[in-house]
């Protein structure tokens, strides 16, 4: 054969080359189907993370005794009265201050015309055309409501479909091991059990370490905005929240609102210290929070989650930046185990698997 005729260094980096292009050609497939068939698959990934973060819930429900069934119908209205407050609490407080930002930028965009002319006067002409901007939008959207109840239709049976996933997922969790050994060939099916359980492992440390970061973030943002008596405080506290769900971007944005909701209402010292206090929140994330609450899930280095982001949000906008990492965290999952198996030191773990 050809490659008997290449000394052994290029012989491995074919097979990796080769490897490589079969896991590329996997992945866009992959990608393709959960384009092609994003109806389905979109509720069924949101109800894994779901699944992922309340399933200490339940277990904690069924080990005092409640019924599995009703265990996930509890948690499942927990979700709904949670998810429900935040989103309401956000969307209130932002459609209150809304115009406190444009005023602000407004503002801003004056004073900074004072000092460095033709940036300012952009920003200012941006901020003053704001309003105007909206209406275009808003005209366009009226004239399109059809397809915007089309959306939002849509979203809500998204929603629902996930929830009942939940639901079912909750209740018959106990049930997916032995549903993947029957699926899986007999000599592998300790190693397919194996993987699926590290990668949900991955996501349910990853949700679940994201989710109490989040909570801490947003209760110390929260405190410093009632402190520095900034208007909506607990509503930009809430979107703080849900901005942890996407990392390094959704904290950036969430921090920004907050900062100009600050500036527009309460001037540059206020402005600039709710600055600090997100700032100091951020620190406190980066150096002491994540360490030490995710240490024990699967690592990602910052390069790696930003680009897991940049191809979420270019596959599927918002929802594909907001299930980029878990999935990678997923995929990482799978690939540590598969070490563990088959890398260094796993041999004998393999032979085992393969008995």
């Amino acid at each position: 054969m050809l490659t008997e005729l290449l000394p052994p260094p290029a012989r491995r980096l074919l097979a990796w080359c080769i490897l490589l292009l079969l896991v590329v050609g996997v992945a866009a497939v992959g990608v393709w189907v959960c384009v092609t068939f994003k109806t389905a698959i979109t509720p069924v990934l949101l109800a894994l993370l779901g699944t992922a973060l309340l399933g200490p819930l339940h277990r904690r429900l069924t080990r005092i005794g409640v019924n599995r069934s009703v265990a996930a119908g509890l948690t499942c209205l927990a979700v709904v009265g949670v998810v429900g407050g935040a989103t309401y609490v956000v969307v209130r407080a932002l459609l209150e201050t809304g115009d406190q930002i444009i005023s602000g930028l407004e503002q801003a965009g004056a004073d900074l015309a004072k000092h460095v002319g033709a940036a300012g006067t952009s920003l200012e002409d941006l901020a003053v055309n704001s309003k105007e901007l909206l209406a275009k939008f808003g005209g366009t959207a009226a004239s399109g409501v059809i397809s915007g109840i089309s959306v939002v239709g849509e979203m809500m049976a998204t929603a629902v479909l996930a929830l009942l996933l939940i639901f079912f997922f909750l209740r018959d969790s106990d049930r997916a091991a032995g549903a993947l050994r029957a699926m899986a060939p007999g000599a592998r099916a300790d190693t397919v059990e194996a993987m699926a359980r590290r990668a949900f492992q991955a996501v349910e440390g990853f949700m679940r370490g994201t989710t109490f970061i989040a909570a801490i973030d947003a209760v110390c943002i929260t405190i410093g905005l009632l402190v520095l008596r900034v208007p909506g405080a607990v509503g930009l506290g809430a979107l703080v929240f849900v901005g942890a769900y996407i990392p390094y971007l959704g904290a950036f944005i969430s921090g920004a609102v907050a900062v100009l909701v600050a500036f527009a209402d309460r001037g540059w010292v206020i402005g600039l210290w709710a600055l600090g206090v997100v700032l100091a929140v951020q620190v406190l994330e980066g150096h002491v929070l994540q360490p030490m609450i995710q240490s024990r899930t699967v690592q990602m280095h910052p390069a790696v989650v930003m680009l897991a982001i940049t191809a979420g949000a270019s596959v599927a906008g918002i929802l594909g930046m907001l299930l980029a990492v878990p999935l990678t965290a997923a995929a990482f999952g799978v690939v540590s185990e598969l070490r563990s198996r088959y890398g260094v030191g796993g041999a004998g773990k393999a032979g085992t698997a393969g008995a």
